[in-house]
């Protein structure tokens, strides 16, 4: 059996994602599907924020090539300095989106990183990487 970040039986940055997901579903439950991405964020920030976490948005990570910046990407929001959180509000979730989270996770350094749909139905990614291009496995 796959462990999928898992250690000793805990999930990696447990706490964190589990505050992010349950503000995930609260936004959903009231704001419903339609909206553009930046209204979630916004409120997912709002909801993070009361719990007591550290919110980081619209943060620019480097992409490096051999010691050299290449450009910089640019990442929804980072909770806690910990888990990388992507927010999506298409109908459909781009195949595309689950390798922009991985890069993204390559190049903050970051282990964890959420994928949150808001799409017709409410529904989260969760993807581990221990940072080297063919380490990042799914968990949904």
């Amino acid at each position: 059996m796959r462990s999928w970040g898992m250690t000793r039986g805990e999930l990696i940055e447990a706490r964190t994602t589990g505050a992010v997901i349950s503000a995930f579903f609260e936004v959903y439950n009231c704001l419903g599907f339609g909206f553009l991405e930046s209204v979630y964020v916004k409120a997912l920030e709002c909801e993070l924020v009361a719990g007591g976490h550290e919110i980081g948005r619209e943060v620019w990570v480097p992409v490096l090539y051999k010691g050299h910046e290449l450009c910089r990407h640019r990442i929804d929001m980072i909770v806690d300095e910990r888990v990388v959180v992507e927010v999506k509000s298409t109908p459909d979730l781009h195949p595309s989106s689950r390798r922009q989270i991985e890069n993204y996770l390559r190049c903050s350094k970051l282990e964890v990183g959420l994928l949150l749909h808001f799409g017709a139905s409410a529904k989260f990614h969760r993807l581990v990487a221990t940072n080297s291009p063919s380490s990042i496995r799914r968990a949904t």
